[in-house]
Formats: structure tokens, sequence, C-alpha cells
């Protein structure tokens, strides 16, 4: 809803420049240069006796450059924020990819700065207005302003203090696993998100990304997929701070947690963080039963809310709840999840490495089944596919002697598949009667549309109703 909100504000922006502009540029400036006398007498007292020369006359005036210079900004940033430029999906070949990506989207959206400067100039040097209080365009962008200013300081005290870093893991599939400290007074809800900012790889850039710790861990984490400029160049300056296991046998590298500050941590890249920041899948706590969908590495803000959800299992069902900053206490309300489902959707088997010790958490603790764990590698032939029947029949073997996964290395089964979710919203259906189910989706926005339909249907069809929450990856 917030995406669809900036591009109705964006668009809305875009159309209002075009038809200002358009104003200005084709109508009014031309039937200044060619009114007549008669016409031209009232404006005598904006203009002078004697008419402007030519269209480069209002062109190159305050008002003139003012409004295209801010046109020619607005014109870069719009372009580059659209999803085509901002994702970088441009050919390799194609001789703009170097400067397109989110850093080029973050830094110019930053020239919005300079375009607010240049309106204040443009509204206040206008043609047809002379006095003081007609010039209103300051009292318009005063509090917006004001607001963002506010909001920019904030982030400047909040993200002062660097977080220690107690562990580092580089697993299969470029992710890219950070342990933090938690700064003082630091507190968050599962399904929220922090923005991180490495001075190593860039002094200005802030990242956001969902955090995978619950509330009641003793530490911060995030699990970074590698996608980008910015990202890579994470990746490697932690690499190289770790020294890999000397067996070979891990994909991971990690800090020895056991070593004083000085000798580990001190070699890391100084990490700073601002947040948290509210997300759709915070809302979890509302639900009696959860439906949880993850797609990818959007599965990390739903591993949060798994080990949160766990956590007050092991604590008996009370969660402490937020009150305002600075108030030092923490309000008990009753949790109110009893069952969560989770389906993962991976085309990585490697991705499976990172997860692992989740699932191995849940299968330790979960003593009622409260939590129910399904993994789907879509990477693999569909069920049922003779080409995929060979790694089936090992699965069940390894499986059946062991009770381990042979991609996952837990007791959860993976199934080569996609799932039928059809089948699963029913399966959920016929399970909770007459309760409200939340259906919390993280990942691409190819699953958006069937898993909204699906959840009205069901709402409709049945006495279950499920409510519908997204966030894109």
């Amino acid at each position: 809803m917030y995406g669809i909100i900036v591009q109705v504000i964006a668009a809305g922006v875009a159309v209002g420049v075009v038809l200002h502009a358009g104003a200005h540029l084709t109508c009014d400036f031309p039937l200044l240069l060619h009114a007549s006398d008669a016409a031209y007498e009232p404006m005598k007292p904006f203009f002078g006796d004697k008419r402007p020369p030519n269209y480069w006359w209002f062109v190159k005036g305050t008002e003139g450059w003012t409004g295209v210079v801010m046109v020619v900004l607005m014109t870069i940033a719009f372009v580059l924020a659209q999803p085509w430029f901002r994702r970088n999906k441009l050919k390799d070949s194609n001789p703009l990819k170097k400067m397109t990506g989110f850093n080029a989207f973050w830094f110019t959206h930053h020239l919005f700065v300079i375009v607010y400067a240049l309106l204040i100039v443009h509204g206040t040097c206008l043609y047809l207005s002379r006095k003081w209080y007609k010039k209103t365009t300051w009292m318009y962008l005063a509090v917006p302003v004001l607001l963002y200013v506010s909001e920019r300081i904030l982030r400047l005290f909040r993200s002062h203090d660097a977080v220690r870093i107690q562990k580092v893991a580089v697993y299969p599939g470029n992710v890219l696993a950070l342990y933090m400290s938690k700064p003082p007074g630091f507190r968050y809800r599962s399904g929220q998100y922090i923005f991180i900012k490495c001075s190593d790889v860039s002094p200005y850039e802030w990242h956001p990304f969902s955090i995978t710790s619950a509330p009641g861990d003793d530490y911060l984490s995030v699990h970074i997929r590698t996608r980008g400029d910015w990202t890579s160049r994470l990746r490697t300056v932690f690499s190289e701070a770790c020294r890999p296991p000397s067996d070979g046998e891990s994909g991971l590298l990690r800090a020895d947690p056991s070593k004083g500050i000085t000798e580990t941590n001190a070699r890391f890249p100084k990490l700073l963080i601002d947040g948290p920041y509210g997300a759709p899948a915070q809302d979890y706590q509302e639900y009696d039963v959860l439906l949880l969908i993850g797609l990818g590495i959007g599965a990390t803000p739903l591993i949060s809310i798994v080990k949160d959800v766990l956590n007050h299992i092991q604590l008996g069902g009370s969660v402490a709840g937020t009150e305002p900053e600075g108030s030092g206490k923490a309000k008990k309300r009753p949790f109110m999840t009893k069952r969560a489902y989770f389906y993962w959707v991976t085309r990585e088997e490697g991705s499976f490495e990172w997860f692992r010790g989740v699932m191995n958490e849940v299968a330790e603790k979960d003593k009622d089944g409260v939590i129910e764990l399904h993994n789907h590698c879509s990477s693999v032939h569909q069920e049922g596919d003779v080409r995929s029947a060979l790694i089936v029949m090992l699965q069940e073997l390894q499986h059946a002697k062991k009770g381990v996964d042979i991609l996952s290395g837990t007791s959860v089964k993976t199934h080569f598949a996609r799932p039928n979710w059809r089948s699963v919203f029913k399966h959920v259906a016929v399970n909770h009667e007459n309760q409200r189910i939340g259906v919390f989706y993280c990942g691409e926005p190819v699953l958006v549309p069937q898993l909204r339909q699906l959840s009205a249907d069901f709402t409709h069809k049945t006495n279950t109703k499920f409510e519908f929450h997204k966030e894109n990856f």
C-alpha cells in the first residue's frame, strides 16, 4: 500500500509539472510576445513599458531558469526510479547499465533537496506578484520541509553508535549473515527492519534489511542476499575479514566469539544501524493463526516471527508491548498466536544452509507442534517427474533411516515442487474454522495476486477469515 501511495503522489507531481511548465512555455510566453498593444497594457506594471524582446528573455530570468532546472532534475530522478532502471535490468552490453541501479536511484532522489530550494526561489520571484503575502509557496513547503529535516536530525542521533559484530557467516547462495550486539535501549518487533551503513563500502549509503533475530534474543541479526554493487562489496569486505575454517568443509566464514573484542572484532568493518522501522509483517501478533509464506530471501522477516513464536511458547504465551520511547516500561499483554504455518519456496538448494538452525530449533523446542514448517525447492523437477525420481528415492531412504532430510539436513522434509496454494488455504480453513488467519507474504510480487485472491475466496466461501498482508522483496 505504501508503494502504491508513493507512486500515485509521484504521478500527480509529474502531471502537475507537465501542465504547469507546458502552460508557461507553450501558452503564456508566446501570448505575451505576440500580444497587441491593448492586450499588453495590463502587463506593463509587471514587465515594463517595453515588452520582452524574445522568448529567451523569459527562460533566462530567475523564474525561468529555476523552473527549467527543476524539471530537468525531477525528470532524472523519476526516470531512474522506474523499476527497469532501479533494479538494473538493462543488458550488460548497454552502455547505460553502469549509470543505473539502486545507487543511481538513491543519489538522484536526493536531488529533490535542490529542487525544494529552487522551488522556494521560483515561488518568490513571481512574474505577476510583487506583494510578499501573495507569494505563498513557502507556506506550503514549511511543514513538510520541517518534518523532513527533523527526521534526518533524529536519524543522525539515533544512528550515531556503532554495533559490535559478534559473528559473521557467508552461506551458499550468496547470503551474508551478520550477528550484532544490541544498542542500549534498542527495542523492536519481529517483522521490522533496520537501515545499515558500512563506511568501508560507502560513507553515505544506508540500505534496509529485515531483522531475522527475535526480540527475545540477546543479539541482533540480519541475512543479506548479494544482489547488487553495495551488497557485493559488503560481502567481500566481511569475507576478507573472516578466517575461513581450516577443514574447508563448511560454506561458513565465522568470527570466533570466544576471542576478545580487540583481537577479533577490531578488524571487522564498522557498522551503523538506524531503526527499527515498521513493516506489514509486524502485525502478526493480532492473529490466532499465522500462514507465513516466504519466497527466496523474502523469508527473512518471517524467520524472526517463527523464532518469536517459539520463544513465547517457552515463556508461557505473553508478549512485551511497546511503550513510548523513554518510558522505560514494558507492558505485558497476552500472546494471541496459537498456531503457525510456514511455507518457504526457494530455487537454490544451498539456501537451506542458513535456515537450518531455525528448523533444528523448532524441532527441538516445539514439542506440541505449534509451528508447521514446509520447505519447497522449486529448482528441482516437479514431484512425480521421472527426472526427479532418483533424488526423491534417496530422500525417502535418508529420512526413513536417519530421520534427516537429504537437502535441508534437518527433520523437516523438503518438497520438490511449488506448493498448491489452494490446497494450502483449504487445509488451514478446515483446521481453523471461525478463526482469523493472518496471511503474511514476503517475496517477489509474482505471487501477490494469487494469494490475495485466495484469501478473499476462502474468506467468502468458508467460516474462516483470511487477512492478507504482503511485503515485496
